[in-house]
């Protein structure tokens, strides 16, 4: 089996008709029948360019879907039963489309589909057969690039697709989204369910979390790659910290409403309501250097937003690579959610002349880093950037190279 996933794993970046080809092969093999009523689709990871911490406090974000997937086979039945299968954990779960699917620990990655299936069955969406399904990822394991969602908005798109439900892409990510709060109990937000469901090739995406008004921006980046690079370590500090971290923003928000009342001004919603010079001129009201330095984040970092997306229709990299450095020190010195990992992979990123920036992404206190580099300077990166976290840190970091791809759709045999 890890013979024909190295494989699959290869085909995913060299040749995708070959791998729709041998991804039906695998399914046939397992399920047997008729080989033309599968139907394959793929749901790709994602990453954050810039906008951290600031989702939750009114701020934009500015993912892209990357050419990382997971693939699914899948295929109707003449009877109600349900069929997972995965080739990187092999085993199948059986279910029927007539259960009141709920929440179950020894149902393991199922429980994702399981959560999907009620929500679209509680929407009135219920298949009138089961079905067989079998997944393939070409996503690094705990990669930080959000193969959850891909999971949910893949096999989500995939049913609506194989069964016509008028669904929209957006309701995908809704959907996907709903079945982390209601079935996981993970109060995630939307920012990962609706870059994979809506990423579009070579386009960045600014989006505001609370509206969700978005915009395509183009990435013209030929010659540059992005390098996730994770720093393996176990984040046992992040959900604590987080919520830490939210608390904060919302003393600071509350000191500044009333501070904006009692001056006869209109209170903002958020602190990324605030300009800068309107930071620079409550901020003595928070009567605390950490409240200060968290809504400082939040108002630099929406601001680094808004001109990573000008510096991306210019096409200027340089800036970008400018953006993102900035990031990471706020994030470090403002927010003070980086540590000693994620600096140094940043620090050392830094160093390497073929990168134009380099930054923390996600929740921080270890998980991933990215990094822009020239693609024909990538193994070089990857090797001096290894050799010096391996040797400070103690233990290796793992990496990979992406570009931005399309968001979740049909897997083509003729690709």
């Amino acid at each position: 089996m890890k013979e024909i996933c190295t494989e699959l794993a290869r085909l995913a970046e060299t040749d995708k008709a070959a791998l729709a080809g041998e991804l039906k092969r695998q399914f046939i093999e397992r399920y047997g029948g008729d080989p033309s009523g599968v139907r394959l689709f793929f749901s790709p990871a994602r990453i954050n360019i810039i906008g951290e911490h600031i989702d939750y406090n009114g701020g934009k974000v500015f993912p892209a879907a990357i050419d990382r997937a997971l693939y699914l086979a899948i295929r109707k039945r003449s009877d109600s039963k349900i069929v997972y299968d995965d080739l990187r954990f092999p085993g199948e779960f059986s279910f029927d489309i007539n259960d009141s699917f709920s929440y179950k620990k020894e149902n393991d990655y199922c429980n994702y589909l399981n959560g999907i299936l009620k929500i679209l069955k509680d929407r009135g969406h219920t298949p009138d057969t089961g079905f067989e399904a079998l997944f393939f990822s070409s996503i690094p394991a705990g990669g930080g690039i959000s193969s959850s969602s891909a999971l949910e908005c893949g096999f989500a798109y995939a049913l609506c697709s194989l069964y016509g439900f008028d669904v929209s892409r957006i309701e995908i990510a809704k959907i996907g989204q709903q079945s982390e709060h209601e079935f996981m109990n993970v109060k995630c937000g939307i920012m990962d369910q609706f870059i994979i469901a809506m990423g579009r090739k070579d386009n960045a995406m600014l989006l505001d979390c609370d509206t969700l008004e978005y915009e395509y921006v183009p990435f013209d980046a030929a010659d540059y790659r992005f390098v996730v690079m994770n720093t393996n370590k176990k984040r046992q500090l992040a959900d604590s910290k987080y919520n830490e971290r939210r608390s904060e923003c919302m003393q600071a928000l509350e000191l500044i409403q009333a501070e904006m009342r009692a001056k006869g001004k209109t209170p903002i919603q958020n602190l990324c309501g605030l300009t800068l010079e309107q930071f620079n001129e409550y901020k003595d009201c928070l009567h605390s250097p950490v409240l200060e330095k968290r809504a400082r984040h939040c108002v630099t970092e929406n601001a680094r937003v808004l001109q990573a997306a000008q510096a991306l229709r210019a096409n200027n990299l340089d800036e970008l690579g400018k953006l993102l450095e900035a990031s990471h020190v706020s994030l470090r010195d403002d927010y003070e959610v980086t540590g000693i990992e994620l600096d140094t992979l940043f620090e050392q990123a830094r160093k390497i002349p073929e990168c134009k920036g380099a930054r923390m992404t996600g929740a921080g206190f270890g998980g991933c880093a990215i990094a822009l580099v020239h693609k024909d300077a990538v193994d070089h990166f990857i090797e001096q950037v290894q050799q010096a976290y391996t040797q400070k840190i103690g233990y290796a970091a793992s990496f990979f190279a992406c570009s931005i791809g399309d968001g979740t759709g049909v897997l083509a045999e003729n690709a």
